[in-house]
């Protein structure tokens, strides 16, 4: 199956030359996700908490564009300037992603773009 651009209007517009979100071989992958509001095009005010919030929104949002949901999530990657803060990302998106708790790995990075503090890249599986 060749790759397909996935069309998610509820998810934040990409940034740069990107897509959000891709399919091949039924398998959907979720580009970073930052703490943007979809509605406002622009950062969430606040640190990890509510970045963290935004960021599970959004994917769940994009999930639902393209008619999947967290339970599909088979792989994410969180990255975080500062792993101090690993806790807090952690209970937040453990409440998102629930029982179906997907493959993980967390690496802490000198900076992300914007000044955000967290960034979490998604698969998912039909």
């Amino acid at each position: 199956m060749p790759k397909k651009i996935l069309d998610t209007p509820s998810g934040p517009a990409p940034l740069g030359p990107y897509s959000v979100a891709t399919e091949a071989n039924g398998l959907v992958f979720i580009s970073g996700m930052i703490a943007i509001d979809p509605a406002t095009g622009r950062a969430v005010p606040g640190g990890v908490e509510p970045q963290t919030e935004q960021i599970m929104r959004n994917i769940g949002a994009v999930l639902a564009d393209v008619g999947l949901c967290y339970d599909d999530i088979v792989k994410t990657t969180i990255f975080v300037t500062d792993m101090g803060n690993f806790p807090r990302v952690n209970d937040i998106y453990g409440s998102y992603v629930g029982e179906a708790k997907p493959a993980r790995a967390t690496v802490e990075v000198s900076a992300l773009p914007g000044g955000f503090v967290v960034e979490i890249a998604t698969i998912a599986a039909r």
